[in-house]
């Protein structure tokens, strides 16, 4: 065995500095030259992203291994508005791509997106994220690419579950709240699994029921604010849920939560209200096609003056369940002109119509809700 010494004046040979460096994972490159000193640079862009964007409650279910999630598509809704109200886009750009197989026709995918955020004066922030799925078929890159879009979105703009960000595994069970939600939502997809043909009334619930789940965001207001108003996210919520119920039950359940959590005396009145509205407009629904477009009542009296009116006609408990061939052309009409009044950034959609037809967009017929959509397309949403 040969022993070679070292020389004793030789260095000790050190690992590079740069070798263990960690490899930057958010990246921010400013705006380009000549770009308006008065446009948002994108860290504010994002803080009024955060600001603006409502959260999205774990409603999706995977029946097979029995959990509650929250899809790609969920946070692309809860998104669009926000990042276009901004000025915000990104680009997604794929760095690392690795594929073996799992199975006999399984695929197994990992892959490293970087994401640029961008503002509007061109300055941006570059954030990597892993992603990994597995498909039978040819879509473990797909499933890849929205597992990361999603955690994304999720991580960045930091979307919370509910309008009460309150993460249940901090505790031994679900607060109260959380669970009379649940029940809630189970209730309603009870419902629809009952009643298929009402799904399209139910699409139309699509906005009520981001806001079932969570606070609704400037562009989705169920109501104009009172003048002074400042409700709390937990009020509004509830207001929506109230505006959204399908039977007295569901609405008795609502009410009575808000007692139990401690509601005011105004604020249950305002929760009544709802009610006789309900239940005033469903009375008027059999003459709705004769109905002049006008000024409705807002009183419980002449919700009474309304049932009596009605003659012979069967009782109502101001619910429907199935929607007749007027009323689902009624929720088309009104599908569209909500897609018409986000294209043209239009908030005050509900209060615009409302002050114009003197009644609801809920109460409105088919043609009163395509002639305001044609306004709106014709004026680009400047009403």
């Amino acid at each position: 065995m040969t022993v070679t010494a070292l020389h004793p004046a030789s260095p000790a040979v050190s690992p590079s500095a740069e070798s263990e460096a960690p490899r930057p994972t958010i990246v921010y490159s400013p705006a380009p030259a000549g770009a308006a000193a008065d446009l948002p640079r994108v860290f504010q862009v994002i803080h009024s992203v955060m600001k603006d964007v409502m959260p999205i409650g774990k409603n999706q279910e995977n029946k097979q291994q029995n959990y509650s999630f929250r899809g790609v598509d969920d946070a692309m809704s809860a998104m669009a508005g926000p990042m276009r109200a901004h000025g915000c886009f990104i680009a997604p750009e794929v760095v690392e791509h690795h594929q073996r197989p799992r199975g006999d026709k399984g695929t197994h995918t990992n892959i490293r997106m970087l994401y640029r955020i961008f503002g509007p004066a061109g300055d941006c922030i570059a954030v990597t994220l892993p992603g990994e799925a597995m498909d039978q078929a040819d879509k473990s890159t797909n499933k890849a690419m929205s597992a990361a879009l999603k955690y994304m979105l999720f991580q960045v703009f930091m979307i919370p579950v509910d309008s009460r960000s309150v993460d249940d595994s901090d505790r031994d069970s679900p607060p109260a709240e959380h669970r009379a939600e649940r029940q809630h939502n189970q209730q309603r997809r009870r419902q629809q699994q009952r009643h298929p043909q009402g799904q399209q009334r139910h699409q139309g619930e699509q906005q009520p029921r981001r806001s079932n789940r969570a606070e609704p965001g400037p562009w989705e207001q169920q109501e104009a604010p009172q003048q002074g108003e400042n409700l709390s996210a937990q009020a509004r919520n509830c207001l929506a849920r109230a505006q959204a119920a399908t039977s007295p039950e569901e609405f008795a359940r609502i009410r009575e939560h808000a007692v139990e959590s401690g509601a005011t005396a105004e604020f249950l009145a305002r929760l009544d209200r709802i009610d006789a509205e309900k239940r005033r407009a469903a009375q008027q629904q059999p003459r709705r096609q004769q109905a002049p477009a006008g000024p409705v009542p807002h009183s419980v009296s002449d919700a009474v003056a309304a049932e009596g009116a009605i003659g012979g006609a069967p009782a109502d408990d101001g619910y429907r369940a199935e929607p007749d061939a007027a009323e689902r052309a009624a929720v088309e009409a009104e599908n569209l002109l909500r897609v018409a009044a986000s294209k043209a950034n239009l908030p005050t959609l509900d209060r615009d119509f409302e002050m114009a037809f003197g009644l609801p967009i809920a109460q409105a017929r088919a043609d009163q809700l395509d002639l305001f959509r044609k306004r709106i397309e014709a004026a680009g949403g400047a009403l």
